[in-house]
């Protein structure tokens, strides 16, 4: 999850805590793992409040990409061959509107 561009304004807690919370309860073990990358400066003290009602196994499975050993962990296990240049891999990076989706024919 990259949170370039998240503000403040735009960062809604009770939003955020439901979400996981449907996630948990409606579709464990679907995540594994969450990488979160360029955070905002507030966010280390939304995500201590968003964390406590998260359950244990879901909380270890999200990673706080903020130092050069969480980017050497980000490459290393999901792949330089998937990951954008912006992010320290090799892929290149089509924005959505852009995808093509290849045409396949189905009986």
């Amino acid at each position: 999850m990259d949170m370039d561009h998240v503000g403040y304004k735009n960062v809604d807690t009770q939003g955020f805590i439901s979400g996981f919370q449907i996630l948990q309860a409606y579709y464990p073990d679907r995540l594994a793992k969450l990488y979160m990358i360029n955070m905002p400066w507030f966010f280390a003290s939304f995500w201590k409040i968003v964390a406590r009602v998260l359950e244990k196994s879901t909380s270890e499975k999200i990673v706080m990409v903020n130092n050069e050993k969480g980017r050497t962990q980000l490459i290393e296990e999901v792949g330089t061959e998937v990951l954008p240049k912006e992010l320290g891999g090799n892929a290149i990076l089509v924005p959505l509107q852009d995808v093509q989706v290849p045409n396949v024919n189905r009986c």
